[in-house]
């Protein structure tokens, strides 16, 4: 069995996440399709305000559907963490992560469900209000999980 030397010996008293590849999170992984797709989200719901192509507003049902998707698998690993790992719970960073996350997906959900009418209803002017309090929720939510999961080491291991 290989043993593991720490760059920095208060790292080896965390254990790495549950669900990793070569001791990253995958969680951590897909978190950036869902933060990419909520803001490309914003940009073409203006497009569409600025230009009332519905081409912008199909973009945007298709931005939708993909990061509440990768959101909600990349949130059931984070639960997987969570669960399996006392340590992860006891942290202060965790619960206020896990409370972003659900609140960034129910707007995204929403959203989507407002997009989903025809036309200009579907984006102006709730579902572009909508896509604002997405991108501040998921930016937000983004910054406690990058603490979380590298400022407060819990979850990546540092192999040296």
């Amino acid at each position: 069995m290989d043993t593991v030397t720490y760059a920095r010996p208060e790292i080896a008293a965390y254990p790495p996440s549950v669900v990793a590849i070569k001791g990253h999170p995958v969680h951590a992984m897909l978190d950036h399709f869902p933060i990419v797709c909520f803001l490309l989200t914003l940009l073409t719901d203006i497009a569409y305000w600025r230009s009332s192509n519905l081409m912008w507003q199909h973009f945007s049902e298709w931005l939708l559907f993909v990061g509440v998707s990768l959101g909600g698998l990349a949130f059931i690993l984070v639960l997987i963490d969570v669960a399996f790992r006392p340590a992860l719970r006891a942290t202060r960073l965790a619960w206020p992560y896990i409370i972003g996350v659900v609140v960034t997906l129910v707007l995204a959900m929403l959203n989507n469900f407002v997009h989903a009418t025809d036309g200009w209803v579907g984006v102006v002017p709730w579902g572009l209000t909508l896509s604002v309090l997405t991108v501040i929720a998921v930016l937000v939510t983004a910054w406690f999980g990058r603490e979380m999961t590298y400022r407060a080491v819990r979850g990546v291991s540092y192999d040296v």
